[in-house]
């Protein structure tokens, strides 16, 4: 019988050389000197070989073992290589049909509808939150007290919103399963209610219509940078995302010498993933003058820089951050009052209260649109509706912007 420092002695010569443990196990040194055991045996009168792995990372005791562990499926009418190759493909199977394997597979068939910071965000809480407890699991095995464990660790953190969320991107992971038939039901539909409450919705903090003349008065009081006013003002009439204010390039804009101009975002850019064209206001017009008077790296010919309305060369997106605008609002006294977003809700409540305008312009002008082939192929709907709209929201704009204090304010300011 072999012994750790006898195999250890061994060296490699011209040929293989085998040394045996018995009961057909042995140790075989190559002539590069590797060590690797062996297993000779028969079954159903034929000689067969199995591999057992390297020495020393398979130390003699396991050796052994393995080799106990294969003379046992002998003695059951087993062969132990086919034993081996099944335990191979269930292994196999049970990583291909894994909740995490699923998951990104799902991940992937939705990453075209999604813009890259949504799928992004998704990845990472499934990476974080679920595929640690999860991830390894057979998507068929999971069951509702498995998927609830671990969204209590989300609870635990305080985060019971989140929570929610993930549980429904769950659910959206085994319907997915469903229809690829790896699994038969969807465990998350039944432990809503184990589930923690989440708080009662609260929506974005805005500034209200009656506070728009204190509001602008304020604004033209800041004597921060003019891009930032601008980006804001831009946003405000425009009613688009910021992160749509900060991406916006020349090369999306028509019509601007026009009665009809226009703001072509692609769908890339979108958070539907739909093209939405945005009808521009004389105002809004004005303000794109302001703005290209204000971007030297476009009076320069800069081709990196000079594409985008709002650039930063500092910058690595090359576009003013996330937090420019919102520090304007800090700077003007609404830390935790109001934020940039607000103001979508403060002109969807304005335009809504006015009754001039049809519900379904406004959220179309929101880009709150369902997603599918009817919304893909009606990117320009209620165009002129909307163009009347914006021109009137800007009018409304100006009035609140002349019924404050400005006048007064920017001969202090001078």
């Amino acid at each position: 019988m072999l012994t750790d420092t006898a195999i250890r002695a061994l060296k490699p010569g011209p040929r293989p050389i085998k040394k045996s443990d018995g009961g057909g196990l042995f140790i075989l040194v190559t002539p590069e000197g590797s060590k690797h055991w062996r297993l000779a045996y028969r079954f159903h009168g034929k000689q067969k070989l199995l591999s057992g792995g390297p020495y020393p990372l398979v130390k003699l005791a396991d050796a052994r073992k393995w080799r106990d562990e294969a003379k046992l499926d002998l003695l059951a009418g087993r062969d132990p290589s086919a034993v081996r190759k099944a335990a191979k493909q269930a292994l196999k199977a049970a990583s291909e049909n894994s909740f995490e394997t699923i998951a990104m597979e799902w991940i992937e068939a939705r990453r075209c509808a999604w813009s890259p910071r949504y799928a992004k965000i998704i990845e990472t809480r499934l990476r974080e939150d679920i595929f640690p407890t999860l991830g390894h699991e057979a998507i068929a095995e999971i069951d509702p007290q498995m998927l609830l464990v671990a969204l209590r660790k989300i609870e635990a953190r305080g985060a019971i919103e989140m929570a929610h969320r993930v549980r429904n991107y769950c659910s959206e992971v085994f319907r997915f399963a469903i229809a690829m038939d790896k699994c038969r039901s969807d465990p998350s539909r039944d432990i809503a209610p184990a589930m923690k409450k989440p708080p009662p919705v609260q929506h974005r903090t805005k500034v209200e219509a009656k506070d728009l003349p204190a509001f602008f008065a304020r604004l033209n009081q800041d004597q921060g940078e003019d891009m930032s006013h601008l980006a804001l003002r831009w946003t405000i009439h425009t009613m688009v995302r910021t992160q749509e204010t900060r991406f916006a390039e020349w090369s999306e804009f028509e019509g601007l010498d026009t009665t009809e101009p226009i703001w072509r975002l692609p769908p890339n850019r979108m958070k539907m993933r739909t093209e939405h064209v945005v009808p521009l206001s004389p105002q809004a017009v004005q303000l794109l003058h302001q703005i290209e008077k204000a971007n030297p790296f476009r009076a320069a010919g800069n081709e990196r820089l000079g594409k985008y309305l709002f650039p930063v060369a500092s910058s690595k997106s090359c576009t003013i951050s996330e937090n420019r605008m919102l520090d304007v609002m800090y700077r003007i006294g609404l830390r935790g009052k109001a934020t940039v977003h607000g103001f979508r809700a403060l002109a969807s409540t304005v335009l809504n209260e006015s009754g001039l305008f049809e519900p379904d312009w406004i959220e179309m002008q929101l880009a709150h649109v369902q997603r599918g082939v009817r919304a893909a192929y009606n990117s320009a709907r209620y165009l002129k509706q909307r163009r009347e709209m914006m021109a009137w929201w800007s009018s409304y704009l100006d009035s609140a912007e002349l019924a404050g204090p400005t006048k007064a304010i920017r001969a202090q300011a001078d």
